[in-house]
C-alpha cells in the first residue's frame, strides 16, 4: 500500500508522467513486499514551489509506505526517485526533496489492514 506523490513547479506533458509512473513501479520494489500491483502514484505539475529562495525547477516527494521498511531500501528508493524526476522533468538531483512517511493503519476498500 504505498503511496509515492510528486510535486512539481515544472510542467510535466503525458508522456513524462506516463514514464515517471512506470518508473515508480518499478522503484518501489527497493522495498521488501511492495510491488506496483499496489502502489498508487500522484503527480501534481506546475505547483509553487521555492527552494532555496528561488522558483527555479524543484520537486517534493512524499511516499507513505504501510509498515516500515530498513534503511537501505530507503536509501536504494531515494536514488531511483531522484534518478528519474532528473532525468524526466530535468530537475538537478540537489533541488528534489523525498520524505518518508510510515503509516500503521491503512485502509481500503471499506476496512482496515
Amino acid at each position: 500500500m504505498p503511496f509515492i506523490n510528486i510535486k512539481t513547479n515544472t510542467t510535466v506533458s503525458k508522456d513524462q508522467e506516463t514514464a515517471i509512473k512506470s518508473a515508480m513501479g518499478q522503484a518501489i520494489t527497493a522495498i521488501l513486499g511492495k510491488s506496483e500491483s499496489w502502489l498508487m502514484v500522484g503527480i501534481e505539475p506546475e505547483q509553487i514551489l521555492y527552494f532555496k529562495g528561488d522558483n527555479a525547477p524543484a520537486a517534493m516527494v512524499d511516499v507513505s509506505i504501510y509498515g516500515g521498511a530498513q534503511r537501505s531500501a530507503y536509501d536504494k528508493l531515494t536514488a531511483e526517485i531522484c534518478s528519474t524526476i532528473s532525468e524526466q522533468l530535468s530537475i538537478e538531483q540537489s533541488r528534489i526533496y523525498v520524505k518518508y512517511t510510515e503509516i500503521e493503519n491503512w485502509g481500503w476498500n471499506g476496512s482496515n489492514f
